[in-house]
């Protein structure tokens, strides 16, 4: 069994090769990334196979997914400040790259297509815990080109009979994950200033809630969605219906490395949203076997990943 990884040397990307590789059912991983924000060395120690180049190349993708029994497609632009710096190239990654990929994959031979989406898509939709079926109020360029992403991809489903997968991702963090630079996410930021006695910066009063999601949860949720082939008709959430703040995160970071904090406020920045939190039901019904890692327990990875940096 064949599956290909676009953004596979990026955070969740190389994550997932290093799970797939572990999983007997799967013969041939191959890893597609412009490098851009991901790196070869995250792929060292797996078995992945990586191709150097861009998901808006046809002829490469038509090189790389042919015989794929699936396509976890997540090469992405990330960052709602990246994509409000600019727009079009968040567009351009996020939604004209997907558009190949389901292209490439339409003149394969029917390969399950999983997407990452973003729950960034929910936006200014208050509702709490986020239900799939929510009307989507995108407050950013990024969150915009993500729902771009799902909903191209559903309609090749709908269209060509493609089998997809469309999950929404919510704040995922774990080993791998870049920090020390303008867009990193709240996580590696945290814990490598942390490491480093440099205050945390939190954007806002640290009030602001997200539902966390360890890697390795993601990457069991998707691996078991190419070994079982998994579609559906709409969006799933990929998140498993936590919700904390970020002066907690501060907390259990203090915990785990029994230390006071120093912690520096600034401006909210400009479209992220308040709260986030997934309703987990459809995505516990499709997936009933997979048991997520808590937020201590994944903030304890991350730590001790940061440390074989150092």
């Amino acid at each position: 069994m064949k599956v290909v990884v676009t953004g596979g040397a990026g955070f969740i990307g190389a994550n997932l090769c290093r799970a797939l590789g572990e999983r007997p059912e799967i013969s041939e991983v191959v890893a597609i990334d412009d490098l851009s924000t991901g790196s070869q060395s995250n792929l060292e120690g797996t078995t992945a196979k990586l191709i150097e180049g861009t998901i808006l190349d046809p002829q490469l993708l038509d090189e790389v997914v042919g015989g794929a029994h699936a396509i976890v497609h997540l090469a992405a632009r990330p960052s709602v400040p990246r994509s409000i710096a600019d727009p079009f190239a968040s567009h351009d990654a996020n939604a004209t790259g997907t558009v190949r990929v389901l292209e490439a994959a339409r003149r394969a031979d029917q390969p399950l297509v999983i997407v990452a989406s973003s729950s960034s898509v929910y936006g200014a939709n208050p509702t709490l815990p986020k239900r799939e079926d929510l009307a989507p109020m995108p407050l950013s360029p990024y969150a915009a080109s993500k729902l771009a992403t799902e909903s191209y991809a559903l309609a090749y489903q709908h269209s060509f009979g493609l089998p997809v997968l469309a999950f929404r991702f919510f704040n995922v963090f774990g080993p791998l994950q870049a920090a020390g630079h303008a867009y990193a996410a709240v996580v590696p930021s945290f814990v490598s200033a942390a490491l480093e006695g440099r205050p945390l910066t939190i954007h806002g009063d640290g009030t602001q809630s997200r539902d966390f999601t360890f890697v390795d949860s993601v990457t069991a949720v998707l691996a078991d969605a190419v070994i079982r082939r998994v579609a559906h008709d709409g969006p799933v959430n990929l998140a498993f219906g936590t919700r904390t703040d970020l002066l907690s995160v501060v907390g259990l970071l203090e915990e785990l490395l029994g230390r006071e904090l120093p912690v520096e406020h600034t401006d909210p920045r400009p479209g992220d949203v308040k709260h986030s939190q997934a309703d987990s039901t459809l995505l516990r019904s499709l997936f009933p076997a997979i048991e997520p890692v808590d937020l201590r327990e994944g903030l304890r990875r991350t730590v001790g990943w940061f440390m074989t940096l150092r």
